[in-house]
């Protein structure tokens, strides 16, 4: 399906989950989106030398400077409108979501100054999501490991 997708190219996204488990409680690490300082998960389009979910590490790193281990199947996705820029169209984009466990957080990254970042719980994250099918997503994620 994922590769469907990807074919089509249109409106077909890869985001990261990024977490870390504190005292046997797992944590979501938000950023903001750059326009409308939104919380959101780090997430971009396909990558023509990248898997799906080496691309959404890639959105990590960029995005949050994420490094960690992702996994290779898509824990589930979303959907959403993305708003269209200078009069360009609003796109309705398929997001597909991987868990990435986070080993480090850096401090210098490629948006690290367009962007806040902040850990969360899963029910604090879930609730400050736009996106009703991310929202519970990320309340009922469980990590694997």
């Amino acid at each position: 399906m994922i590769e469907e997708a990807t074919k089509i190219g249109n409106g077909a996204q890869f985001a990261a989950l990024c977490y870390r488990v504190r005292k046997k409680k797992v944590q979501i690490l938000m950023i903001t989106s750059r326009r409308t300082k939104r919380w959101i998960i780090p997430k971009g389009w396909p990558m023509d030398d990248k898997t799906p979910a080496e691309a959404a590490a890639q959105e990590a790193w960029e995005e949050a400077g994420v490094k960690g281990s992702v996994q290779q199947t898509a824990e589930g996705l979303f959907t959403y409108t993305k708003e269209g820029e200078n009069g360009a169209p609003n796109l309705p984009c398929m997001t597909w979501v991987f868990p990435l466990r986070v080993a480090s957080l850096k401090s210098d990254f490629p948006e690290r100054r367009q962007r806040r970042r902040k850990w969360m719980s899963r029910k604090k994250a879930a609730a400050s999501v736009n996106e009703p099918e991310l929202a519970a997503l990320i309340k009922g994620f469980t990590p694997k490991d």
